[in-house]
């Protein structure tokens, strides 16, 4: 069951809201000694994670199929870099990192107990079963917060924001669980910053602009890959084609990220070309260009130095000096305690 964006939380009454993870989604399938962990785009996740594998024996019902989110808790918060890290494919590699950084299963949905399906049952009452369900785990299976009261939903929606939370989640009491639809409301956090457009990637269908690569200059006077800029429209994309042609740079010497092959060229950074953890057949090069032109982009969270997610073209900003793009416009949330969210619902 999935969510579609929204600027406001719901209205209170009948409403459930608990904070968004920032991790892996994952349904936990349990059939007595045998454990699957299903990510939402049905690549299986139990191989790289025998520490929830282990925590499901010992936590949950012989026979259950619980909804929830995998996630690494670091020293400031949420860490999605250490949790990106664990999709490898040794085993050896695999069982280290399980122990060096453990994962956490955050629970929040029952789709199923022993013969029952739970799919049809309203939310309201699967959240008071899987509550039964999970009195008694212990970390590293949670339950995630919940509360019916939307002035405490605005309050974790700002409060939690440091520890590397997303935003806030709400549920109709009456929702059953509709796989594959958007039916949830999600509110994410939202900001605009003005980036220096440095590259570009070309579209999977070809002949069309991707994505475009964003970058910073960071204290050292270097210009930082931060991440990308998506979401364009199919004539966007013809459009910026042409629109960026001028800039292209064929010979990479002088670009900042034209040795961007060789890692130690790029120490500290995250490289503009580098392979996918998730297909790494997947063809990440680009297109250099000369990083004169500047953009204002939406984002919604950073992790480190580099955004989350994609950000959302906006605009371009010829008045702007790429050189003045820097990291300090960047509006970064206090550190909040984790536990903290945890125990927001008791």
């Amino acid at each position: 069951m999935l969510a579609k964006a929204s600027r406001e939380l719901p209205p209170a009454g009948q409403t459930f809201y608990e904070p968004k993870w920032d991790g892996f989604r994952c349904i936990v399938f349990r059939d007595g000694d045998e454990v699957e962990l299903g990510s939402r785009n049905e690549r299986p996740l139990t191989r790289y994670f025998p520490d929830i594998v282990e925590a499901a024996h010992t936590f949950l019902p012989s026979r259950c199929v619980i909804d929830g989110e995998v996630i690494i808790v670091g020293s400031h918060g949420l860490d999605f870099d250490a949790l990106q890290q664990r999709i490898h494919p040794a085993d050896s590699r695999v069982r280290r990192l399980a122990a060096e950084t453990p994962a956490s299963f955050v629970a929040f949905d029952l789709l199923a107990e022993g013969d029952a399906d739970l799919r049809v049952v309203p939310f309201g009452e699967r959240r008071r079963q899987l509550e039964e369900m999970l009195a008694h785990a212990r970390p590293p299976v949670h339950l995630t917060p919940a509360t019916t009261d939307r002035d405490v939903a605005l309050d974790w929606f700002t409060r939690f924001e440091g520890a590397g939370l997303d935003g806030v989640v709400a549920k109709a009491a009456s929702l059953p669980y509709r796989e594959g639809e958007r039916v949830m409301i999600k509110v994410k956090h939202e900001r605009t910053a003005d980036m220096v457009v440095a590259g570009y990637r070309w579209h999977k269908s070809g002949g069309v602009v991707g994505s475009l690569l964003l970058g910073l200059y960071g204290g050292d006077g270097k210009l930082q890959h931060i991440g990308v800029a998506s979401s364009f429209s199919a004539a966007r994309r013809r459009e910026l084609v042409d629109e960026l042609a001028p800039l292209v740079q064929g010979d990479p010497d002088g670009h900042p990220w034209g040795e961007w092959a060789t890692a130690e060229a790029h120490a500290g950074q995250r490289l503009p070309g580098a392979a996918s953890r998730w297909n790494a057949r997947k063809d990440l090069s680009f297109v250099l260009l000369r990083p004169e032109r500047v953009a204002e982009v939406a984002y919604n969270q950073l992790q480190g130095d580099r955004l989350r997610h994609p950000a959302q073209f906006l605009r371009w900003r010829p008045d702007r000096d790429p050189q003045s793009c820097t990291y300090d416009q960047l509006d970064t949330a206090v550190p909040s305690e984790l536990a903290a969210v945890f125990g927001a619902g008791t």
